[in-house]
């Protein structure tokens, strides 16, 4: 996901967005245990757009 499209979000949406993040990362690395997972590129890809997230919310909070 592009940066400039997590910008135009709210705050709340960033917050459900980073939880629906979290929990597809979780799945991911429990595919990866247990060998089911077909992409192991995809844990890579999901993790950066958490930074991304984070990052977002963390220049909202720096400003106000």
């Amino acid at each position: 996901m592009k940066a400039n499209k997590l910008r135009d979000m709210t705050s709340a949406e960033l917050a459900t967005k980073l939880n629906d993040l979290k929990s597809e990362l979780f799945n991911l690395r429990f595919q990866l245990a247990t060998g089911q997972l077909e992409n192991p590129l995809k844990i890579k890809s999901v993790k950066k757009d958490i930074a991304r997230v984070k990052t977002i919310l963390r220049e909202r909070e720096l400003t106000a």
